[in-house]
C-alpha cells in the first residue's frame, strides 16, 4: 500500500517546480528556498494542511530521548 496520496504527490511536484522558478518561499522568514529537502518538506506540509494522505511526521520527543541515552 503506497504511503503517499496522488494529492501528496502533486503538492510535492509544484513546490519543486516552484522552487526551480524562484518562487518558492519558507515559512515565516519568507527566504527563498533554495534545498530540495526543503522544498520537499514543504510540499508535504502543505499536503498535509489539505488533508491529503501523508504519514505524520516523527515526534521530536524520540530522537531526543535517544541521543540522550547514548551519551550517557
Amino acid at each position: 500500500m503506497p504511503r503517499y496520496g496522488k494529492a501528496a504527490q502533486k503538492r510535492v511536484k509544484s513546490a519543486m517546480h516552484r522552487r526551480k522558478k524562484g518562487t518558492l518561499k519558507s515559512g515565516r522568514s519568507g527566504k527563498t528556498v533554495k534545498s530540495r529537502k526543503q522544498a520537499i518538506a514543504i510540499g508535504l506540509s502543505e499536503a498535509r494542511e489539505k488533508g491529503a494522505k501523508v504519514p505524520r511526521r516523527r515526534s521530536r520527543s524520540r530522537s531526543r530521548s535517544r541521543s540522550r541515552s547514548r551519551s550517557r
